[in-house]
């Protein structure tokens, strides 16, 4: 037998080991040839609003890092974007598509049926079906904390709520805040304003404007980008200040922004989607508040002084008789409206 034989023999038996090997090690491990875990975030607004964008982008972030997940995230601006990028994503068979608002219900709906395959979850969300899901957040238990801190505060006795658009979690939230005040103050004032969008800084800051001209001195805005607008007026305002929403905000205005209302939203999709890898997303709601740590009233601690110790004490025992599940704000009673209502 020649050289050249003997060698053909040896590398066809090594190549023939090989496979048995490899085909042996698959066998074993179920995961070595599955498909990688694939996540998308479709978000209302830009992830550059240091709030509840910036938040969603951050957790899927949390969610590649931790879990090895393949992500990718998309702004929508209309409902039939919504529609078309949820379709999108499960035909490229992404196991797991987050749309972050509560805008989002409606064309979860009527997706997810077409994509079984596919988990979809709407933030601020309540629908639900065996492959839908939502997370409900409770802002307004923090809102009614920001609140009494407000009524305690304000010299006027005139306060200032500034949001987006009228969602039921946004209305629900300035209804904990109203009330968290006037136990506070009784007769406290609260002036309401609506931008009737998300990133229009300058309408914002009009509106900031306008309450701080009638009285306001304690803000509370959720209007994500155009947050910011809020934030700018407060400061050519001496003497009032302002409470952040969804992110930690305390330190994009530390001179006016006396604490934020925070919502954890990486730790939230990140729970959410450890479930869908592991195969135990059954479609529920995952109502996660101050209980869970992922709903709080952080303040900022440039200005935490001006907060008296006493005022500080009962925020604080609210906050634990929150979390012992003896006390909820009237507002987390609130109906919920259709899932139609556009951000």
């Amino acid at each position: 037998m020649s050289h050249n034989s003997i060698t053909r023999r040896f590398s066809a038996l090594c190549l023939g080991v090989l496979a048995a090997c490899s085909s042996s090690a698959d066998r074993n491990d179920p995961d070595a040839a599955a498909a990688p875990f694939r996540v998308a975030l479709l978000t209302p607004g830009p992830i550059s609003d240091q709030s509840w964008n910036g938040g969603a982008y951050a957790g899927l972030q949390r969610i590649r890092d931790s879990l090895g997940a393949q992500i990718s995230h998309i702004q929508t601006k209309t409902p039939a974007e919504f529609e078309e990028n949820f379709r999108q994503y499960a035909a490229q068979g992404y196991a797991l598509v987050i749309g972050h608002g509560f805008e989002y219900q409606d064309a979860a709906k009527r997706v997810a049926p077409s994509f079984p395959k596919t988990v979809f979850v709407c933030t601020s969300g309540r629908a639900t079906a065996p492959n839908l899901g939502g997370i409900a957040f409770a802002f307004e238990e923090a809102a009614y904390q920001a609140g009494m801190v407000a009524g305690a505060l304000t010299k006027s006795g005139t306060l200032g709520l500034i949001g987006g658009t009228q969602l039921p979690p946004v209305v629900a939230s300035f209804a904990a805040f109203e009330e968290g005040a006037k136990r506070e103050r009784a007769n406290a004032r609260v002036l309401t304003s609506y931008i009737g969008n998300w990133d229009d800084v300058s309408a914002a800051k009009e509106q900031a404007l306008a309450q701080l001209t009638q009285g306001a001195d304690v803000l509370l805005q959720n209007a994500d980008a155009a947050g910011l607008g809020v934030f700018q007026a407060v400061r050519e305002r001496k003497g009032a200040v302002v409470f952040g929403s969804n992110a930690n905000q305390n330190g994009v205005a530390p001179d006016v922004i006396i604490g934020s209302v925070v919502i954890d939203v990486p730790h939230a999709l990140l729970t959410v989607a450890r479930d869908v890898k592991q195969g135990g997303f059954a479609g529920k709601v995952y109502e996660l508040g101050m209980r869970d740590d992922v709903v709080r009233l952080e303040f900022n601690d440039q200005l935490a002084g001006r907060i008296p110790p006493a005022v500080r004490s009962r925020v604080d025992s609210v906050g634990a008789a929150i979390r012992a599940g003896t006390f909820r704000p009237a507002a987390s009673d609130s109906p919920v409206l259709p899932a139609s209502a556009p951000r």
